[in-house]
């Protein structure tokens, strides 16, 4: 299935002097990989110059709207009424990032329009996997 939902989104990241830069960034869903969900920045937003695509489960974002969630590189969190902090860890380091939780969730809920929880195709997303693992064997 070919479906792409993309919304541009708007950020705040959190420096760790407590500034609040803009950044933007594109929330990305696709059917051929139901499970997920893209956190997209852009050439101009990351450290290398180079695009930079963020990918974890869309449980965690549906999790992390209604109450703390995730561990590891991943975590997301309500803050206040009106926001989302989005905590990415890496080998450069970590990004503190602030969204509005109202176009996380619009996003959300167009993903989940589009195919259901519970309903996403996972046996076409591990053949791809196993498939790029051992390589067409």
């Amino acid at each position: 299935m070919d479906l792409i939902i993309e919304q541009p989104a708007h950020a705040r990241l959190i420096t760790p002097d407590d500034v609040e830069l803009p950044v933007s960034a594109v929330l990305r869903y696709t059917a051929d990989d139901p499970l997920a969900v893209f956190v997209v920045f852009p050439p101009e937003a990351t450290l290398g110059g180079d695009e930079v695509t963020w990918t974890f489960a869309r449980t965690l974002l549906d999790q992390g709207l209604r109450s703390p969630a995730g561990h590891g590189d991943v975590q997301i969190w309500p803050y206040g009424r009106t926001r989302t902090v989005l905590e990415l860890h890496s080998p450069c380091g970590l990004a503190l990032l602030q969204f509005p939780t109202s176009a996380l969730r619009r996003f959300l809920l167009r993903t989940y329009a589009a195919v259901p929880a519970g309903l996403e195709d996972v046996g076409a997303v591990v053949e791809r996997g196993l498939s790029a693992l051992f390589g067409g064997v």
